[in-house]
């Protein structure tokens, strides 16, 4: 057996081998999908030419294809359209199968003419990155082999080869749009899968990205990492990164009492956020008050109806099943109050969703919404009437 200019204990290739995928994620999730696709964030030269020729190696991924088939996922997401729904094409095919359809839609040259421009189209992609693709990763089972030797070199490729594959285009495309929770009520089954994104550099905070595509950072609770914002901020302190967007971060200006240009503004960039706040300080707030007024009456029957209808009334219409809409349909006949806060909250959903509207048409709405929850009777609706009109965007 053939020894590598390298002997290490069994560990060391381990260590080896997640070094290796671990550049590989950093390189896809910064560059591939934070920089060229939603152009996030910059990249110095250096940096972008050492990711483009790493992906070559270890993925033979070309970043027109990478890029266009993500774009047309976000434009057309969980529909016939998109390229590795789970909703469409069910979850088992997409965790087990996702670079296939990958790879189905890279052939789709209508896709990458309308989806993949911006991309690099110099010299080196013409002429290596897009033609040599499968010469790169032969590449680098050479360099394996050479440094690790004929057994543990292969075995290191071949964890190298089936990284992306699995963890990105399985897991990410598929577990990231079927299980998992949710911090903001996005039209799409987006989940964050865990609030820890270390292994697949943060894009494990799936939702988050889909609510804010175009940020930077993809964590936004004080307790979830992204480590790909990690890296961000050490190649930005090296003069390598520029953050060009990340979340817009909301305040409050407790002296203003009337909605202007800059409330619109703010409303409609943070508008996730804003449905998230209203869940929490709205619909939970009134749906406590209704369990606690049927525990006091002793009214068992709705009660147990009620309490599961939490989780419905934050939901997404379009995402609730035929049967999870007529429960939800039925406790809020039951309950008026409940029903108006619903109401008051696709409400709020049509006036977010009317963007092609001017801004003075979105302000005159913002402010029927505010009198009619301010003549509602309900006191957390008042409540948040009030502070709606308060916030405006923090200064960059």
């Amino acid at each position: 057996m053939i020894e590598g200019l390298f002997r290490l204990p069994w560990w060391g290739y381990v260590v080896v081998a997640l070094i290796y995928t671990q550049i590989t994620i950093a390189a896809v999730t910064l560059y591939l999908h934070r920089c060229q696709t939603h152009r996030a964030l910059d990249l110095h030269p250096v940096v972008s030419h050492f990711f483009r020729f790493w992906l070559l190696i270890t993925t033979s991924m070309v970043t027109k294809e990478w890029v266009a088939i993500h774009r047309k996922h976000h434009a057309n997401v969980e529909t016939a359209n998109d390229p590795h729904s789970p909703q469409v094409h069910g979850i088992s095919k997409v965790l087990w199968l996702g670079a296939a359809l990958y790879h189905r839609e890279a052939a789709n040259q209508q896709t990458l003419e309308q989806y993949g421009n911006g991309t690099p189209n110099d010299w080196l992609e013409r002429r290596v990155y897009s033609r040599l693709r499968n010469v790169g990763i032969g590449s680098m089972l050479a360099v394996n082999l050479l440094l690790f030797g004929f057994l543990a070199g292969p075995l290191i490729w071949a964890v190298q080869m089936v990284w992306i594959p699995f963890w990105a285009a399985g897991v990410i495309n598929g577990v990231g749009h079927y299980w998992g929770y949710r911090n903001f009520e996005v039209p799409d089954a987006s989940k964050n899968i865990v609030p820890w994104g270390l292994i697949i550099g943060g894009e494990e905070l799936h939702n988050n990205h889909h609510a804010y595509a175009s940020s930077a950072k993809f964590s936004n609770k004080k307790w979830e990492i992204d480590v790909g914002w990690l890296y961000i901020r050490i190649l930005s302190g090296l003069g390598l990164a520029r953050v060009r967007r990340t979340v817009p971060e909301l305040v409050e200006v407790e002296e203003k009492q009337q909605f202007d240009i800059e409330s619109v503004r703010a409303l409609v960039n943070t508008r996730f956020q804003i449905m998230a706040n209203f869940i929490k300080e709205v619909v939970h707030d009134v749906h406590k008050q209704e369990i606690r007024e049927l525990t006091q009456a002793g009214n068992q029957e709705h009660l147990s109806v009620v309490k599961r209808a939490r989780i419905l009334m934050t939901r997404e219409s379009r995402l609730l099943s035929d049967r999870a809409r007529a429960q939800l349909s039925y406790v809020l006949k039951l309950s008026p109050r409940l029903n108006k806060v619903y109401l008051m909250k696709q409400r709020l959903q049509e006036i977010w969703s009317s963007h092609a509207q001017s801004q003075e048409k979105i302000l005159h709405a913002l402010e029927e919404w505010c009198r009619t929850a301010e003549a509602s009777g309900i006191e957390a609706l008042h409540q948040f009437s009030r502070r709606l009109r308060r916030y405006e965007l923090a200064a960059a």
